[in-house]
């Protein structure tokens, strides 16, 4: 898979894109990764990329230009299917089954946004999945990226050391994860369930089980609902 941010701030994404898993699928070839700034589409010499909308009102609007051109470019680059994510309050609300989905394309191109917004035109224009993590506003759409593929590059084979892993989280299975512990068997009076010590898999795998419905079930009563309709 390529993954290509189109961003203000290439290199406040490259630091997170260089470490951890996502580091490690990438020098693997599992995920190539490519931030890319709009300002080296600028149309002047100031490398403008916003401007003040039309009718009045505060802040700065993205416009077309620079984002066309950045879109534009990088698929030209990378011929083949494209998949267009913008990154904003309005859009969808990103889970689980978005991440798979977005993990089976070939080449995503996200878009970050910045100030007050973007030009409507840049929405009509490319028509990207829109893409919300969240009913908040945040400063720029750099941190929704991150969060994105994050998501998404844990997902393609090859990226977690055990490929059983994803099977296991929260929301993979449309409830929340079990719980788990490690050493030691006792901390500050605290023990470890005597089930996970038994050796017994059977009664393991359906403690666990019972586990995750319960924690689902008082902290998350929606997911099973949700479930209950699939």
């Amino acid at each position: 898979m390529r993954i290509d941010v189109l961003t203000l701030f290439p290199e406040v994404c490259e630091a997170f894109f260089s470490a951890s898993i996502i580091k490690r699928a990438r020098s693997a070839g599992v995920v190539e990764i490519s931030c890319t700034n709009f300002r080296d589409f600028a149309e002047d010499r100031h490398r403008s990329v916003d401007d003040k909308p039309f009718g009045g009102g505060p802040g700065m609007v993205m416009m077309c230009g620079p984002v066309f051109a950045a879109v534009e470019d990088v698929e030209a680059r990378h011929p083949g299917p494209h998949t267009r994510v913008l990154l904003t309050p309005q859009g969808q609300r990103f889970d689980q089954s978005i991440a798979r989905e977005l993990a089976g394309q070939t080449h995503l191109v996200v878009i970050c946004g910045h100030y007050e917004g973007f030009d409507e035109r840049i929405r009509l224009g490319l028509t990207p999945r829109e893409i919300s993590i969240g009913d908040y506003v945040l400063s720029g759409g750099e941190a929704a990226a991150m969060v994105v593929v994050d998501a998404v590059v844990r997902l393609l084979p090859g990226a977690l050391g055990d490929e059983a892993s994803t099977d296991q989280e929260s929301f993979a299975q449309g409830m929340l994860e079990y719980p788990q512990y490690t050493r030691p068997q006792v901390f500050r009076g605290m023990r470890v369930p005597e089930v996970l010590l038994s050796g017994d898999h059977k009664r393991v795998e359906q403690w666990r089980q019972e586990q995750a419905l319960e924690r689902t079930r008082q902290r998350r009563p929606d997911l099973l609902k949700r479930r209950a309709q699939e």
